[in-house]
């Protein structure tokens, strides 16, 4: 019986991609799985609208996203990175085909606040139908986080919570954040099995997470719900999985170590 994945790779991480990463997938698909990738883009969309003389301005860490902006970002997402991406997965004898989540209305979503970030939206509703049909035939799906609304008007979506509605959707039973690094450490840069929400917060708070890395397990603990009980931080730089065990960090909810 195969079960799903969902990888979300952010927008750096697609350039740094490994060989031994690109093996787990084999492993996964070999073992019957069916895998999914969303991925982000802000780096690149953020270097083509300094190429273009573009304004952008952030609001509580997200984008304020413009029709300017929004034009920019659905050709980085859906074009340039979509593509390169699904074009590796190829030359790695992997079958792959880019999407969009504004594609047959995969992804539906809302404004957030229009007011305060323009065309930035929340998904509201997932329609698994492309996704399903194309991983039942053996192809990986890879989708740019790009919505369409009631009325068909296209909203940015931030790619974390883009993949974690489409993981929560086809009901997978991993959701793994593909980042440059094989999971948390601790003081002692010794990889963390297990984390909770909390224990994250307090390891940020002993400055043992800096940098980089907090909005990265920020993130991947904000996807948790009742549904996504675990969530991986695992390494786009190595093999992930190794003897048919997932290699990284896992971060479940308080609930879930209380049980």
């Amino acid at each position: 019986m195969s079960k799903t994945v969902v990888l979300k790779c952010g927008g750096s991480t697609v350039n740094q991609l490994s060989e031994s990463f690109f093996q787990s997938l084999h492993a996964l698909v070999e073992n019957n799985w069916k895998v999914m990738i969303v991925h982000g883009g802000g780096p690149d969309i953020t270097n083509m609208l300094k190429a273009l003389n573009i304004e952008t301005e952030f609001v509580g860490g997200q984008r304020k996203t413009t029709e300017a902006v929004l034009a920019v970002a659905e050709m980085v997402l859906a074009g340039k990175i979509n593509k390169q991406l699904t074009n590796l997965l190829q030359q790695k004898e992997l079958k792959a085909i880019g999407i969009s989540g504004s594609d047959g209305r995969t992804l539906q979503a809302d404004y957030l606040n229009k007011e305060t970030l323009g065309l930035v939206g929340k998904v509201t509703t997932v329609d698994t139908s492309i996704v399903s049909l194309l991983m039942e035939n053996g192809y990986i799906p890879v989708m740019a986080p790009l919505a369409r609304t009631v009325t068909n008007e296209t909203l940015n979506v931030n790619a974390d919570l883009a993949a974690a509605a489409i993981a929560y959707a086809l009901g997978a039973e991993k959701f793994l954040f593909v980042t440059d690094v094989p999971g948390i450490l601790d003081g002692e840069k010794q990889l963390i099995d297990k984390i909770t929400p909390s224990e994250i917060e307090t390891l940020i708070n002993n400055e043992v997470i800096t940098g980089g890395m907090i909005p990265k397990v920020q993130s991947a603990a904000a996807t948790l719900s009742d549904v996504c009980k675990e969530v991986m931080i695992v390494s786009g730089q190595q093999a992930f999985i190794e003897d048919d065990q997932f290699k990284g960090t896992k971060i479940v909810s308080e609930k879930e170590v209380l049980s």
